[in-house]
């Protein structure tokens, strides 16, 4: 059998198509042995292709896609797997025409395709009853209209008899088959060319209710002659696919509070959770990471972006007496007490709420764990989870038996080897309880989230999660596949309004030339765990598919980092624009005593001890202060007083009074700039000709010569990453945003993140949700931000022009953020062009007087300006409770359907 596949597709000089298909014949999905196509004319590529009988015989029905090749190299493969060719329906003896059309990723019609709305959003469509089947057709037609209503269709009217003759009565009803929506004719005896059109019909009244817009769409007889059945897939429907919207709720689990709950939130309760939403009106519970953090044991691992494994979830969200049941219900009821003291508390106890559970669930696998094992469901979970399951537990053992999460101080197993880890996990050793508890305990873990889940999906509400940009490099990963992460390096965040120094996250950035080499199996692992539980998720940082913010292992603070990849300056622009090079001047710590004093003033000399003066009377830090892990591991072993810590935060910001960074085994030729150089002392104290030529070179670097380069980087990554997943996704792409960043996401359908008071435009000092691209989340505080209130007692002149400019009041504002001016924000939120506003559980109750918590400080769930904040905000009413305000709830599902984001 011939297939003649025409694709059309404009492309320009160098550019050129090819095709794949999952017959081997195609390349069998493999871009390597894809098949390149024909220049067909400046609109058409097209590849003739001959299929043996006997691999139809083999496989009766083929998926295809496109890959475009850039003249750079760099490929983009279009979006969609549902392409598809049935052979069978076929007559007899003929041959295949496909007429095609590039499916662009970044095609608004896309999102609705993914799973969260073709599975949970989107009324399910069911094959009409009656529906008209022609034997013997000559031509297929394949379109697809995701937000067409449940009391629609979708019909085909054109100018030939089989279409109707243009008559809107006579228009011809299609079917759904999947994503599409398909219709087979009988076009032997119309003569060509021909035009149509698809239309919307009513189903009841069958009237067509309007026409897609554009041009007719044309058929021509490209079958010179030859028995042909054409199949034109014809991508969307030509109409807005920019209409539908919604809403989402956005909570840490850790933050809910039941009256059932342990002085904690748990999985149970995101069921709860769903139950409010559903009543007012909201389609969305978006939650932080909830995988497990233990790694010191104490109320640090309460921060839920450090995981120790990007798998297994946290025991801290167990609820012990589902996970009890009947048969251990006495265990339970002997904590009733304490259960009740844990749960009044305003905040999350965490080290408290962790030794309770911890020790019950130890009990109950004593006495249940043999059985669990034992079943059916159990041994399929362990089956399908063993590749993490079993290096998580055991690794969580050895954490325990050594006293720490740190591998390399371990007495034994501090090298991951698969073999000796299965010798050590195998069951009947002496230690076998205290490993197989893991399994025993993720797996009630993934019952209840689960549970959760399903219970949200049935109810038309979708859960979305959390993708940390980072693990713990104290972690499982790391430990595991070293290979796959830079440990010499830790990722972070430049300095910001809200961490002036920068932020240090202390995760190890990626190896991503060793992660690109199995075609991201890591990363694709790890969507496919996280679809078990979720239908959206967020990227955090997606900058860091990018560039990541990069510090060195011997530095503290975020400021000494660099973005890695990036083009360096190179020794000979420093000659170029005439600038005096000196490596030491420019590279190391400039220390005078005019620095000292202008930076701390008379205490400068108790800095003295911890520096050595040149002969030139320049000083230089002592070899044993000349790092900020050097001198940040002196100080923590002396005896703490506010007098050190003065002394420890000067020698950090003397380490940093640097210009330039030089690229490692450069031999002196390339190098980087620090970040806000125009900052530190050491650019004061140069000439002016010097300073102005330097700033035109570090603007050249940050803002000009890394966009193109940093966006041939992501789409190494993203696209890949994107097609292994059919959750929908939305990228964190807050903070320094190179200009690149948009248009990838555009390109490839990925939801962007606008926050009212972080505005992209750098002109602008706020963001009106009104000017949000639709595949966009806006919000207007996030996890990371003090909430609606907190913010409008931060800065009075701030808050006075977003009074006066964003808000339209022209009198002064008031001190404290009264009601109406929370509800005025939300409804902004909700009125913008968007596809999700999402708000924060704090900012919803801040529309209501009786219901907001008294001190907006409390409200506050991260403060990323300090790396040790204790992550422990608790809802102050419990869901039961917020289930009977009828009040609120009721104004907030007014608001939400008359801003049309209700979507039930």
């Amino acid at each position: 059998m011939k297939v003649h596949f025409f694709v059309r597709f404009s492309t320009r000089p160098g550019q050129q198509l090819r095709i794949t298909g999952d017959m081997a014949i195609m390349g069998g999905g493999d871009f390597s042995s894809s098949l390149a196509m024909n220049y067909h004319n400046e609109d058409l590529w097209d590849l003739l292709l001959d299929i043996p009988v006997n691999v139809l015989e083999q496989k009766s029905t083929l998926t295809y896609n496109y890959i475009l090749t850039q003249d750079s190299g760099e490929t983009i493969e279009e979006w969609g797997k549902d392409r598809r060719i049935n052979f069978p329906e076929v007559n007899s003896g003929a041959d295949i025409i496909t007429m095609d059309t590039w499916n662009h990723a970044g095609d608004y019609g896309n999102v609705f395709c993914n799973a969260p709305f073709r599975d949970v959003l989107l009324p399910a469509r069911k094959p009409q009853k009656n529906a008209k089947r022609i034997p013997k057709h000559t031509h297929v037609f394949r379109v697809k209209a995701p937000l067409v209503s449940p009391s629609d269709r979708i019909c085909l009217t054109g100018m030939a008899g089989a279409m109707g003759s243009w008559e809107k009565e006579k228009a011809v009803a299609m079917e759904p088959e999947g994503e599409w929506w398909v219709s087979r004719l009988d076009l032997s005896k119309e003569e060509f060319p021909l035009t149509y059109k698809y239309a919307i019909q009513n189903v009841k009244t069958g009237e067509l209710i309007r026409y897609e817009a554009g041009q007719n769409r044309v058929i021509e007889d490209i079958s010179k002659g030859r028995q042909v059945v054409t199949i034109y897939h014809d991508g969307f429907i030509r109409y807005a696919h920019d209409t539908w919207k919604g809403t989402g709720i956005a909570i840490p689990v850790f933050s809910l509070r039941s009256e059932k709950s342990f002085g904690v939130g748990e999985f149970t309760d995101i069921n709860t959770l769903v139950d409010w939403a559903t009543i007012t009106g909201i389609r969305m519970v978006q939650l932080l990471p909830v995988n497990d953090t233990i790694s010191s044991g104490t109320w640090q691992d309460s921060y839920p972006y450090s995981a120790i494994s990007a798998f297994a979830l946290h025991p801290l969200y167990l609820n012990l007496e589902k996970m009890a049941g009947k048969d251990h219900a006495s265990v339970i009821l002997a904590l009733r007490e304490k259960q009740l003291e844990l749960n009044r508390l305003p905040d999350v106890d965490y080290e408290e709420v962790m030794r309770c559970k911890l020790n019950v669930i130890r009990e109950i696998f004593h006495q249940s764990g043999s059985r669990t094992f034992g079943t059916k469901d159990f041994k399929a979970f362990f089956s399908d989870n063993a590749h993490w399951l079993v290096p998580y537990a055991a690794f969580s053992y050895l954490r325990d038996e050594n006293g720490t999460a740190d591998t390399s101080k371990w007495k034994t197993h501090s090298v991951y080897d698969a073999a000796s880890i299965g010798k050590l996990c195998k069951p009947g050793e002496p230690h076998h309880d205290q490993i197989s508890i893991h399994y025993f305990t993720q797996y009630h873990l993934h019952l209840q989230l689960k549970d959760a889940h399903d219970h949200a999906n049935r109810n038309g509400i979708i859960l979305k999660g959390d993708i940390p940009i980072g693990v713990n490099r104290h972690g499982v990963e790391a430990w595991m596949e070293p290979e796959l992460f830079d440990l010499s390096m830790q990722s972070g965040a430049p300095p910001d309004d809200f961490a002036v120094k920068g932020q240090n996250w202390g995760f190890p950035t990626y190896n991503w030339q060793r992660m690109q080499e199995d075609g991201f199996g890591w990363w694709k692992k790890r969507f496919e765990q996280m679809s078990r539980y979720f239908d959206a998720f967020r990227i955090d940082h997606i900058l860091g598919f990018f560039r990541i913010w990069s510090i060195p292992i011997e530095s503290v603070d975020g400021i000494m980092g660099r973005f890695v990849p990036s083009i360096p300056v190179h020794l000979n622009e420093f000659r170029e624009r005439s600038i005096m090079f000196d490596r030491d001047r420019y590279c190391r710590p400039f220390i005078t005593n005019a620095v000292l004093e202008e930076l701390f003033g008379h205490d400068y000399p108790r800095l003295r001890p911890y520096l050595q003066q040149g002969p030139d009377g320049t000083y230089s830090l002592l070899p044993e202060f000349d790092t900020q892990r050097k001198v940040e591991t002196h100080f923590s072993g002396l005896e703490q007083n506010n007098g050190l810590a003065w002394i420890r935060s000067a020698l950090f910001d003397l380490i940093s009074n640097i210009i330039l960074f030089e690229e490692e085994d450069s031999q002196g030729t390339r190098f980087h700039f620090r970040f806000q150089m125009e900052k530190t002392a050491s650019f004061r104290h140069l000439s002016w000709e010097t300073r102005e030529q330097l700033k035109k070179l570090y603007i050249d670097y940050f803002f000009r010569r890394q966009d193109g380069f940093w966006e041939i980087e992501a789409m190494k990554r993203l696209p890949a990453l994107k097609k292994s997943t059919e959750m929908l996704i939305c990228g964190e792409d807050l903070g320094l945003v190179p200009s690149c960043v948009p248009h990838v996401m555009q390109q490839l359908g990925i939801l962007s993140m606008e926050v009212q008071r972080m505005p992209k435009d750098p002109k602008k000092e706020f963001f009106h949700p009104n000017e949000a691209p639709y595949l966009s989340v806006v919000t207007p505080s996030s996890h990371d931000m003090s909430t609606i209130r907190g913010w409008w007692e931060e800065d009075r002149e701030r808050i006075q022009r977003f009074y006066t400019h964003e808000m339209g009041q022209y009198s002064e504002a008031p001190r404290t953020c009264e009601p109406w001016i929370c509800k005025t924000i939300i409804l902004q939120h909700l009125y913008s062009p968007a596809q999700w506003s999402v708000f924060q559980f704090q900012d919803l109750m801040g529309i209501s007087q009786s219901l907001r918590r008294a001190d907006p400080e409390d409200e506050r769930i991260n403060v990323p300006a300090n790396p040790k904040h204790y992550w422990r905000y608790r809802m102050h009413i419990t869901l039961e409770q917020l289930m009977k305000e009828d009040d609120l709830n009721r104004e907030l599902k007014e608001h939400i359907v008359a801003s049309g984001r209700s979507n039930h």
